[in-house]
């Protein structure tokens, strides 16, 4: 036969979905029966809607019921009719109709609808005589002039709607209550809800985030009534496994009668079927102690005005709450522990007597469950203990299945931090403060959650370990209060470098730097600290590499050492917010006000080899492929990878590009010649062999060569050598220069890169809804250890899949001044009349530096006139590599209406589309176009239409061009195909 303990651990989900489910049927509007009398009476210390609302903010408890008064029996039936009510309270006197007679109405016309009696005395409880059909009143309660009764009547109205469902998905526990009388029901009932909502929430405040506390208060137990001995038999006989505990009265109805120790008849029955269920007997009667004591029960004095602390001990000593207490067989402490961190400490460490005693009586199973763990409560359930005498295995297995939950619980999940607290090896992601994360963080947090979330058993994701590094975010309310204690307001026309400053001048706040403290005492990796703005990573306006990020080495022997490199590094990314590149992009977007910025502190992927530190390779992968080649389609995505740090990808320097669904298909690694020329010559790593330094401009990272870590196994893997005397490249580990053409991974799958990617990318598009960028590492290990794939960032792009057509015609074609046909943007863009130029005849590689100040002198001019230009010249815009093209930065073309990329005048380079340049230029629709000017390639840019525009002004290297006339400027999305047409008159 199934237990419910076995149909649960079949259907355990480990991520909180099952709390959604629970508590499926709530009660959201009450119609409450009084008279104008009755309702003065009840109302005259204050509101009772106000009331029962303050009742359930006091408890934290969520979306208060709304309270709808009527003075009659007539009215209300009258508005049961028209609208839908979850809970009826009358009181006894209803203008000529009887509280009975108005429950039957009710009833008949409403049979689902319960109907609860409210009264200010014992004597108007008293149903009418005429009852042989039963009664139509569920129950009845005594107004004791105190709003925590409506809590009650409202939550144990609850536990009997959804008992049923929440003990079948969740194995919620059942505490029955066994009272006949009015009175002490309203006085007793409240006293329990309240004790159960507030050792829930104590229970649950252990490194989760507030949605999930409230989601797990749905888990607390629910409380049952019963007013009859054969009530209670029937309630225990149906819910016997999830009964938590059993409060009792002494002398109540049982075969019809009153019956003075029916009670205590009750519980010694239940003590033989269960020998370690908690028991409680309340009495007004002293003398029914020591009875209670031989069953054994615990014994609480209904007229004692401790009464609530009693019932407090109780929660605390036998249901679960409060410090776990270990104890021999004795009765002797050996250790408590306040949460499930500490519990897990504990069991390594107590005698295995102790922990044989606790397993055989279940106080594990029903400490975790007070937590709402309910999965582990079901796995440390006795039952699975009987037969177990070897308390060392039992520790180990007990251990294991405390830890693999708290490390399942936290995967996904933005953990509040808690400097007592805070377990790197099993919180993935925590928050410091209260304020937003910003966008990159946000991203972070929400493919975490859906990572973790969507591994089905044909998943390539279910076979390998793909997380997200540790990762720490200081919300944006640190940068607040950093700017407010340090008064640093913006200043116009401060440069970078006065602002850095300022900012390293200043003292973070002290609340932020005792939570840092404590994270950094817990982590001793190489670190990055990076910046995540409130406007950041949002789609049309990513920020992609605006903002300054800092890595640390994090290895000085010095704890105050490691703690400055932190600290300035957290100032000088909350610096960045006013650089001159950020202001820029912002004015582009027309966003003036000044960003708040949080910040993510996160573990670097990689490892050590000599001094460096540095992945095995890092990456970008977009799911929209710009440059589409056969037989590659824009959705099928593309992909930029890179040896080391993913530096070479986003600053748009050599790296290797693949499709994921065509990874064997390299369009850069056509011939050898192609490789030698294309293959990533450099890798970027962290040079760890002075941890004593930090660097304020950021330049931790050195570009190192490939032949100086080639002796490094997981490189070598990802290597083919290249053979001189054959002119060829054998993808193998052999004698002689070593190119980066990952095809052990891409062709011979000795790693499922590409599947992995593939699999990403439509979870990424299908949770974001859009086209979208993602950032990645990868630590390959030897093996047969186990490679992490680490996610690091998500972002949605621009794509042009759903864009309005727009035609070029065969003539425009034939006059247009240039064509390109691989362009990227969309759209109709006419009123320019200025170009900046690049000469060609004046071009030098070895000079691209300048002449990216020199359109920088230009932008600034053209801004200011307010006049947007098309930028003309050769080579990758924006790369980080001078060599590659001109080494723009936004402030440099802040202005810029389009611009074209010229790939014939000395510099060949491949499109970058996972730069942060080209990120922000394509979310801002601003056209991108590339121009071969070979007979062959159907592209051209007219030399004698620039020819005889007006030179407005003329640098060393760049000439400001005028048109008579606007020119238009025509991109279809669609093709990639554009051209640039002359104005008309």
């Amino acid at each position: 036969m199934t237990s419910p303990t076995d149909s649960y651990l079949d259907d355990y989900d480990p991520h909180f979905n099952v709390f959604h489910e629970l508590m499926g049927r709530r009660v959201r509007e009450i119609l409450l029966v009084s008279s104008p009398y009755d309702a003065y009476i009840m109302e005259e210390d204050g509101s009772m809607a106000s009331r029962i609302i303050n009742e359930y903010h006091g408890l934290n408890l969520s979306r208060p019921p709304r309270l709808t008064r009527v003075t009659t029996a007539r009215q209300a039936l009258d508005l049961l009719d028209r609208k839908r009510f979850d809970l009826v309270i009358t009181m006894p006197r209803l203008g000529g109709m009887g509280s009975e007679l108005f429950g039957r109405e009710v009833k008949k016309r409403h049979p689902g609808v319960p109907v609860i009696l409210l009264a200010h005395s014992v004597r108007e409880t008293l149903l009418s005589p005429d009852t042989s059909h039963g009664s139509a009143i569920d129950s009845s309660y005594v107004w004791c002039c105190d709003s925590e009764i409506m809590l009650a009547i409202v939550k144990s109205v609850e536990d009997r709607l959804n008992v049923d469902a929440d003990t079948r998905r969740a194995m919620v526990r059942v505490i029955l209550l066994v009272e006949d009388s009015a009175v002490h029901r309203s006085r007793i009932l409240p006293l329990l809800y309240g004790e159960v909502v507030r050792q829930t929430q104590m229970v649950l405040d252990e490194g989760l985030n507030e949605k999930h506390r409230l989601l797990k208060m749905r888990a607390r137990p629910k409380i049952l009534l019963a007013a009859s001995h054969e009530e209670a038999r029937k309630i225990f006989a149906r819910y016997r496994p999830y009964i938590y505990c059993v409060m009792s009265d002494v002398r109540y109805p049982k075969n019809g009668r009153l019956t003075d120790d029916a009670g205590l008849q009750l519980l010694r029955r239940f003590r033989e079927k269960q020998p370690d269920l908690p028991l409680l007997l309340l009495s007004t009667d002293p003398a029914n102690r020591k009875p209670a004591e031989a069953i054994p029960a615990v014994f609480v004095d209904k007229g004692d005005p401790e009464i609530r602390d009693r019932i407090h001990d109780f929660f605390l000593r036998y249901l679960g709450f409060g410090d776990f207490v270990f104890r021999m067989p004795d009765g002797s402490e050996v250790g408590r522990a306040a949460n499930l961190h500490a519990f897990e400490r504990r069991l390594r460490e107590v005698p295995a007597e102790s922990i044989l005693y606790h397993a055989r009586h279940n106080h594990f199973s029903n400490w975790v469950m007070a937590r709402a763990e309910i999965g582990l409560a079901a796995r440390l359930h006795r039952r699975f203990y009987r037969t177990v005498h070897d308390g060392e295995r039992l520790r180990e297995d007990l251990v294991f299945k405390v830890h693999a939950l708290r490390r399942l619980r936290q995967q996904g999940i933005v953990v509040r931090f808690d400097r007592r607290d805070y377990d790197p090896e099993v919180m993935e992601l925590v928050r410091i403060g209260q304020g937003s994360m910003g966008g990159k963080a946000r991203g972070l947090a929400f493919f975490a959650t859906r990572l973790h979330r969507s591994r089905g058993p044909d998943s390539v994701l279910s076979s390998q370990s793909v997380r997200i590094p540790r990762t720490c975010v200081v919300a944006a309310d640190g940068f607040d209060d950093f700017v407010r204690e340090n008064q640093l307001h913006y200043r116009s026309g401060e440069s970078d470098q006065e602002i850095a400053a300022r900012f390293l001048a200043a003292r973070l706040p002290a609340w932020l730097e005792r939570d840092l403290r404590a994270f950094l005492a817990r982590i001793r990796a190489p670190l990055s600290v990076r910046s995540s703005s409130l406007l950041e990573d949002a789609q049309f306006r990513p920020y992609a590499g605006l903002y300054a990020t800092y890595m640390l080495i994090n290895q000085a022997r010095d704890f105050e050492t490691r703690f400055d490199h932190l600290v300035r590094a957290v100032k000088l990314v909350y610096a960045s917010t006013w650089y001159a590149d950020p202001r820029a992009f912002s004015r582009s977007i027309g966003q003036e006000r000044q960003d708040s910025m949080a910040v993510i502190i996160q573990e670097l992927v990689g490892h050590r080899h000599g001094r460096y530190f540095y992945p095995s390779l890092s990456g970008v992968i977009q799911s929209w492929n710009y440059y589409p080649v056969d037989p590659m389609t824009a959705r099928d995505g593309i992909a930029h990878v890179a040896l080391g740090f993913g530096r070479t990808v986003v600053e748009g320097e050599r790296c290797l590009r693949f499709s994921p669904v065509h990874p064997r298909h390299l369009v850069q690694f056509s011939t050898v010649d192609d490789i030698l020329e294309n293959s990533q010559r450099y890798l970027y790593a962290l040079d760890c062999s002075d941890p004593g330094r930090f660097s304020p401009r950021g330049d931790n990272l050195v570009r190192v060569g490939l032949d100086e870590v080639s002796d490094d196994p997981a490189l070598r893997a990802l290597c083919s050598t290249y053979i001189p005397e054959e002119h060829r490249i054998r993808d193998a580990d052999l004698p002689g220069p070593r190119l980066a053409t990952l095809a052990p991974v891409l062709k011979y799958d000795r790693y499922p890169l590409a599947a992995l990617l593939r699999e990403l990318i439509d979870m990424g598009r299908e949770g974001m809804g859009c086209e979208v960028e993602m950032e990645f590492s990868v630590d390959l290990r030897p093996e047969p250890e186990p490679s992490d794939f680490f996610f690091l960032q998500i972002r949605p792009i621009v794509a042009g899949e759903d864009l309005a057509r727009v035609r070029i015609g065969e003539e425009e074609r034939k006059t247009a001044l240039l064509r390109s046909t691989r362009a990227l943007g969309h759209g109709c863009f006419e009123g320019w009349q200025d170009l900046l130029l690049v000469r060609p005849e004046t071009f030098d590689a070895a000079r691209t530096r300048e002449i990216a100040g020199e359109i920088g002198r230009l932008n600034s001019r053209l801004r200011r006139e307010k006049r947007p230009y098309l930028l003309i010249g050769p080579g990758r815009w924006g790369s980080a590599d001078p060599w590659l093209g001109i080494p723009v930065r936004w402030g440099d073309i802040a202005g810029v209406g389009g611009i074209v990329e010229l790939q014939d005048a000395g510099i060949r380079a491949d499109p970058s589309q996972g730069a942060h340049f080209f990120q922000n230029i394509t979310s801002l629709n601003i056209p991108y176009l590339m121009i071969h000017q070979e007979k062959e390639s159907g592209e051209w840019l007219d030399g004698d239409f620039l020819s005889r525009l007006e030179v407005v002004e003329e640098l060393e290297h760049v000439s400001l061009l005028r048109a008579e006339r606007a020119l238009v400027l025509k991109v279809d999305g669609h093709t990639g195909e554009a051209v640039l047409l002359a104005g008309k008159n």
